[in-house]
């Protein structure tokens, strides 16, 4: 299957995570780890569907903190030889996360798929569209050395046009197919909808995990992504 959908398991631990795996089998070979399971055993699930289980690894940490901090821990995870990490979009953030993170692609967070203008009013972020906000984070953490950004499918056309995004990844989370509830995402879009804004991976949690078959909800996603309505304009 493509691992363009990555299967978030927001789970309570380790092993309903992975016995939420073996019921997708097949039906998903890329797997979204976060803070929800740290305490539950989280990097142990992730070593097990990385080492056991084949499955590409995408551990959502959302790394905050001074530049030494952040070089330790990342230094530490990349031994897991997981494939993406997430630090905050701060450019020295993600220059101190390039430096020890080896082979693993560091995502750098430009403003999360839950927030709106009213919840950036309410932190005090600068004035102005969301959209041109979000684009200039991710044309900074480019440059700073990410590999790649975590944006909206909103923000995605944006970001593939930048010259820094040139051979570099974007995930979008707050992918909901139609019909599903948006849950607390405030800028979502279908699958589709996000790989023919640029996206290159789209992350789906609930509506996989929490449906009465999850295989089914992932093979429908799967359908969607090979469908001619995930292609973008210009490919």
């Amino acid at each position: 299957m493509s691992d363009k959908l990555i299967v978030a398991l927001d789970l309570p631990h380790a092993v309903a995570g992975l016995e939420m795996a073996d019921r997708l089998g097949d039906a998903a070979s890329f797997y979204k780890i976060g803070l929800g399971m740290l305490t539950g055993g989280g990097l142990a699930l992730a070593r097990e569907l990385k080492d056991e289980r084949g499955k590409r690894i995408f551990l959502d940490m959302k790394l905050f903190d001074i530049g030494a901090t952040i070089e330790a821990a990342v230094a530490g995870l990349a031994q897991f030889d997981l494939d993406f990490l997430t630090v905050h979009g701060d450019p020295n953030v993600v220059t101190a996360a390039a430096q020890t993170k080896g082979e693993m692609k560091i995502l750098a967070v430009t403003i999360l798929t839950s927030l709106d203008r009213a919840d950036l009013d309410a932190a005090l972020i600068q004035p102005g569209d969301v959209a041109e906000i979000v684009a200039t984070r991710a044309a900074r953490a480019l440059e700073a050395g990410a590999d790649g950004v975590i944006a909206s499918a909103q923000e995605a056309a944006a970001i593939r046009a930048l010259p820094q995004a040139d051979g570099k990844l974007i995930v979008t989370p707050g992918v909901r197919p139609v019909g599903s509830a948006g849950d607390d995402q405030k800028r979502i879009a279908t699958p589709a909808q996000a790989i023919a804004a640029g996206a290159d991976h789209v992350v789906v949690g609930r509506p996989v995990w929490r449906a009465p078959d999850p295989r089914a909800a992932a093979l429908a996603i799967q359908s969607e992504l090979a469908s001619p309505q995930a292609v973008a304009p210009n490919a």
